[in-house]
């Protein structure tokens, strides 16, 4: 295999890899904050900001790894 297939199957997998992980993440924190606010519905408000920021923080992560392969994929020659 070139170096271009092997880092074409390394970005893939990275690329994967990520995409579960930040989803299965996704779905653990909605899921614990959909409990919480079930066990304390006043609490709902006081939650809405920060679990929107860790949210957007697990996505960050992400676009990140997606970004970084089209930033490598230039310097493969």
């Amino acid at each position: 295999m070139t170096g271009v297939a092997l880092f074409a199957a390394a970005a893939i997998i990275a690329l994967a890899a990520s995409a579960i992980g930040s989803a299965h993440a996704q779905g653990k924190t909605a899921s614990h904050a959909m409990d919480a606010i079930g066990r304390n519905p006043e609490a709902a408000g006081r939650m809405t900001v920060p679990l929107l920021l860790g949210l957007a923080f697990m996505e960050a992560l992400t676009l990140f790894v997606f970004a970084m392969v089209f930033v490598l994929s230039g310097r493969v020659s």
